[in-house]
């Protein structure tokens, strides 16, 4: 009776280490992003916003048609604003 004790928990320790050492590397696995513009709001856009800026958190105002934010692919259009949905390019 002891072997079959002694058995199981060391096939349980062993199965709890390899799903502990498993879990980093699925943590580590981003998601697949997309630049979309017109979503992001004043000062909080990723990178480039348009003439007269340089790079992330230099948009000017909420919803800035040529400012971008980084999304989840497939996301981007269907995110709504108080100005419609986001845009895959520039919105003027």
């Amino acid at each position: 009776m002891r072997t079959t004790h002694a058995s199981l928990a060391a096939t349980l320790a062993i199965a709890v280490a390899g799903a502990a050492i498993a879990a980093p590397a699925a943590a580590q696995t981003k998601p697949a992003m997309e630049k979309c513009y017109g979503v992001s709001l004043a000062g909080k856009n990723d990178c480039k916003a348009g003439a007269g800026t340089s790079c992330a958190g230099t948009s000017k105002a909420n919803y800035q048609g040529n400012a971008w934010k980084l999304v989840k692919v497939g996301t981007c259009v269907k995110t709504k604003t108080p100005k419609g949905t986001g845009s895959l390019t520039p919105k003027a």
